[in-house]
């Protein structure tokens, strides 16, 4: 199992019961021993960029729920650091945040490719050794972020596939049942 750090997958364990992470996949962008943050992939919610932010009028973009700390935020992550200044390397090819200014810019003068650029209303955070103890409880399998996981996967794939990325006896989990007391 890799260690959590910027870049990494953080694939919720079937078993998981937190409904804010059920079935989830958040690529973790910081890991410090203060607390460590990222973004929930698959969880796509029922609003557009253009119906939360009234300067991308026209632009009905995906908005995914990041998770459940600061639902009033907007985050983002994308592909573009020779454009959008401030951005921070998480892993090969995927940057996360910068200029929102740049962004709004680039997106109104259809500059960028959007599907390149995901969009997050609030974010998944950890205090002082909380995802440490969630590890060692063995509520996260990890992998490596790849921009295929982030950007091109539909939301209702992005558990699966990254299970798969990891190969192996981990396939099996697919199949898991979400509440195997029902079955």
């Amino acid at each position: 199992m890799i260690e959590p750090g910027p870049g990494i997958l953080l694939i919720a364990d079937p078993f998981l019961k937190d409904p804010n992470f059920l079935r989830t996949v958040v690529l973790l962008c910081e890991h410090k021993d203060e607390g460590s943050f990222g973004f929930v992939l698959n969880k796509k919610i029922d609003q557009t960029l253009d119906e939360l932010l009234t300067d991308f009028e026209g632009f009905n973009l995906p908005v995914y729920f990041g998770g459940p700390v600061q639902t009033d935020s907007i985050h983002f992550v994308h592909q573009y650091p020779d454009l959008i200044d401030d951005s921070f390397e998480v892993a090969s090819g995927i940057y996360w945040g910068g200029n929102f200014e740049t962004v709004k810019a680039l997106i109104k003068n259809k500059i960028v490719n959007t599907s390149k650029i995901k969009f997050f209303l609030g974010y998944s955070g950890w205090g002082n050794g909380q995802l440490n103890n969630e590890m060692e409880e063995k509520s996260w399998l990890t992998v490596d972020a790849t921009r295929q996981l982030v950007f091109n996967t539909s939301p209702d794939k992005v558990w699966k596939e990254s299970l798969q990325h990891l190969g192996g006896e981990y396939k099996q989990l697919i199949n898991y049942p979400v509440d195997p007391q029902l079955n």
